[in-house]
């Protein structure tokens, strides 16, 4: 038959048409699976990524195919394991570090608890991020300083999202004389809660005494806002409560201490004479 043909070597006409069947197959399967990738992924990576991912997965697909077709040309797959077995561990020693974070990085891909541009706080260092490559993250601190992560510690460590929610809670504690009435100054803030625009009603605002300190009397304010006007409300409300406090007579306790004689001093037997006072004879 034309199938029993020998092609090359032991290899007939027929094991040349299994092969191209396999590695079509292959070529197939690792299409499907690139495209379903994208599909998941296109919403949590970005494109740059999402297109390194779905490269290793595809080439990853067809070198198994080859390896899998090889044996069918008289290759022996043996001696090709153990030389990759034995140079994959030496570069695996070698490059623990770089594979750690090379798989941490896909793993915050996948899981994104940030995403570039948010607020947020990395094992201590605070900042906006600016990429998530494979390998690290960077962030740009407030201070306007560049820092680089490795995605090992990255994925091991706290990340505080300072932005991922919609609505943020800003909080003050705000100390009264003893002198003034609390519940007037809990109800100016309140109203000023009220009046404005950005401050939210829901959740609802908790405005409390809290503690009755040496100095003051603590009122704890805690209102609720939205997370991208967070920052500027707080220094505006702030100085707004202060003033409107003020404007009502009620002042910002500062530490003061009052000194208790307990006795008046008085001149007479047992007082001390100011030498200046003596006379010459």
């Amino acid at each position: 038959m034309i199938f029993d043909t020998v092609v090359y070597g032991n290899v007939t006409l027929f094991d040349l048409f299994k092969v191209i069947a396999i590695l079509i197959v292959a070529v197939v399967i690792a299409r499907v699976i690139t495209i379903n990738l994208r599909r998941g992924l296109k919403d949590k990576l970005d494109k740059d990524h999402l297109v390194i991912i779905t490269k290793v997965v595809y080439y990853g697909i067809i070198v198994i195919a080859v390896l899998a077709v090889l044996p069918m040309f008289g290759v022996s797959l043996s001696g090709l394991l153990v030389a990759g077995g034995i140079a994959g561990l030496v570069i695996g020693i070698a490059s623990q570090s770089v594979v750690g974070n090379l798989i941490a990085g896909l793993f915050l891909m996948i899981e994104r608890p940030m995403k570039i541009g948010q607020a947020v706080n990395i094992a201590g260092t605070a900042g906006v991020v600016e990429d998530i490559r494979v390998i690290s993250t960077t962030l740009r601190t407030f201070e306007g300083l560049y820092v680089r992560m490795p995605n090992e510690k990255v994925f091991t460590t706290d990340i505080t999202n300072y932005v991922e929610y919609v609505a943020r809670r800003l909080e003050y504690v705000v100390g009264i004389r003893y002198s003034d009435d609390a519940d007037k100054a809990i109800g100016i803030i309140q109203k000023l809660h009220e009046e404005h625009l950005l401050t939210l009603i829901s959740p609802t605002p908790d405005i409390f005494v809290d503690n009755l300190g040496d100095n003051a009397v603590n009122i704890i304010v805690r209102i609720w806002v939205p997370t991208t006007e967070w920052y500027g409300i707080k220094k505006e409300l702030l100085w707004k409560i202060k003033t409107a406090l003020e404007d009502q007579g009620i002042e910002i306790a500062f530490p003061q201490c009052t000194v208790w004689f307990a006795n008046e001093l008085r001149s007479g037997e047992g007082a001390v004479t100011d030498p200046s006072d003596s006379q010459l004879p």
